[in-house]
């Protein structure tokens, strides 16, 4: 019905109008607010002493992410200004499936100069972040996406979010084809060119549902540059192949240690740590010596706290953790130690006045190896509804560094119809620690190493070597979703799957 309609409607019917304003603004509902704007960059970034070329994932006044309301909608236009067709998946968030972010499946890379709309529910709030699902994921193409609860808001606490990265001069895709037995011996770190990447990386394997194109070569007998050996078969790890890259710097909200965040706190004031590991290959543990902690959310799902100065964090996942600053003041270090290895990267709470001493970037010690004690220990505050599982899949992870070949199971999908309660029972059976990451859902874990248990609710669980871990969730979310290992290495030289719902292509 248009305004003359309306008004000529009502004088027929001896309506009074009191207003014709009045009467047009209860016809017309509101207009639904305009998109959010978000970018896809090229910066510089100083690392080291010297300058890279990085990606950059902003808002138009430089702040790099987002930050939303719980319950309001993810209402989104994704503009590429860079030089290279890309897509951000929404990590933690759990859109409709043509919405997510792997290329092709189903929505097309973005083009330079491409814009397009995202617009679903933001969720309940959490902690969270987006990433590209392409090698251009190593060259920063990721930052924070934070859902803030009315909760949050009426807290009296001041927020700390930190993402961390792995960073290397080396592009990825060189450091892709050194671990498969591609390379031509040492390179020397140069400048990033990341601007013309071939399509077959830019997919990850997501046309061929889990296959990098190129064949599986063994690897040189000679240490290349940019892989690192050190930590493998030996050591911390007792046996485990902890680290398969030495890189050139491990970065909090893009800074090392040699020239850290100092984020400035009250005395006694309250702090709520969210801390995003963004990085593609490494993880690590959070160290607050001079502070107790409180872990209070683990990939932005509420659990019962628990207490404690080390907590470990995979690719991928998320801690939330809450300080009580002593009255007296001080500098306290949030340092993030990398796994089995001594270098480390962190920021810095520092009270007015206090003093901020320099912290070498490698540590004395090596940072401890991820597993299971604390996944064991946690509860979460509101977990999956009691129901008997509908289907149960069993799958083996497995691969080599050998020849760099990862794999889910035998690859196929793992196919599902909506309405179901699934659970996936992994076992890892190689010697490199998996993160598992489900796109569109979150799952609870629910059996770890044959103790059935009502732990987390996630979207990514540690998987450690010969570790065996049953996550459960329901098919309420239509579409083919990537099940993947989130270490980026190990998703491109195959480690990726999906959960396929019925009659979806």
């Amino acid at each position: 019905m248009n305004r003359r309609e309306l008004i000529l409607g009502a004088l027929a019917a001896g309506v009074a109008l009191p207003s014709l304003e009045s009467a047009w603004a209860q016809a017309v509902p509101p207009a639904a607010p305009s998109p959010m704007p978000l970018a896809v960059t090229r910066r510089t970034l100083e690392v080291n002493g010297k300058a890279a070329s990085v990606f950059g994932l902003a808002r138009p006044d430089g702040t790099p992410g987002l930050t939303l309301n719980a319950g309001e909608a993810f209402r989104v236009a994704l503009s590429n200004a860079a030089d290279a067709p890309t897509l951000v998946h929404w990590h933690g968030l759990t859109p409709p499936w043509a919405q997510d972010g792997v290329p092709d499946m189903p929505a097309p890379l973005l083009a330079p100069g491409e814009t397009r709309q995202y617009d679903f529910p933001a969720g309940p709030g959490g902690t969270h972040w987006m990433h590209a699902h392409t090698l251009q994921e190593q060259a920063l193409l990721a930052a924070p996406l934070i859902v803030r609860t009315a909760q949050d808001q009426a807290a009296d606490e001041q927020e700390v979010v930190v993402l961390l990265h792995d960073f290397s001069f080396t592009p990825a895709e060189e450091l892709l084809a050194r671990l498969r037995g591609g390379g031509q011996g040492a390179v020397s770190p140069g400048a990033m060119n990341h601007g013309a990447m071939g399509q077959a990386s830019m997919d990850l394997a997501s046309k061929n549902h889990g296959s990098m194109g190129g064949m599986s070569m063994p690897m040189s007998s000679m240490p290349m540059a940019g892989m690192s050996h050190g930590a493998m078969g030996h050591g911390a790890g007792g046996g485990m192949d902890l680290n398969d890259i030495a890189f050139d710097a491990y970065l909090a909200n893009d800074r090392t240690l040699d020239d850290p965040q100092v984020v400035r706190v009250e005395r006694g004031g309250r702090v709520r740590l969210r801390l995003i590991n963004g990085a593609t290959a490494t993880a690590f543990t959070l160290d607050s010596a001079g502070l107790e902690g409180e872990l209070i959310a683990v990939d932005g799902q509420p659990v019962a706290p628990v207490r404690g100065r080390r907590f470990p964090i995979a690719m991928g996942q998320r801690l939330d953790v809450r300080f009580a600053l002593p009255q007296a003041g001080g500098a306290f270090p949030l340092l993030a130690l990398r796994e089995g290895a001594p270098e480390r990267t962190g920021v810095i709470l520092a009270t007015p006045g206090a003093a901020v001493a320099r912290l070498p970037a490698a540590g004395e010690a090596a940072g401890p190896v991820i597993d299971l004690a604390l996944e064991q220990a946690l509860r979460p505050l509101a977990p999956l509804p009691a129901r008997t599982a509908d289907q149960r899949f069993q799958v083996a992870l497995s691969g080599n560094m050998a020849g760099y070949d990862w794999s889910i199971g035998d690859g196929a999908p793992l196919a599902v119809r909506r309405g179901q309660r699934v659970e996936i029972a992994m076992r890892n059976a190689s010697m490199m620690m998996h993160p598992m990451h489900l796109h569109g859902h979150h799952f609870q874990v629910v059996e770890i190493n044959g103790r059935r248990l009502s732990g987390a609710v996630r979207d990514t669980v540690a998987m450690p070597p010969m570790s065996a871990v049953t996550i459960a969730f329901d098919t309420d979310n239509p579409g083919r979703w990537a099940f993947h290992c989130h270490h980026l290495y190990h998703m491109a030289a195959g480690m990726m799957s999906f959960v396929a719902y019925e009659g979806v292509g």
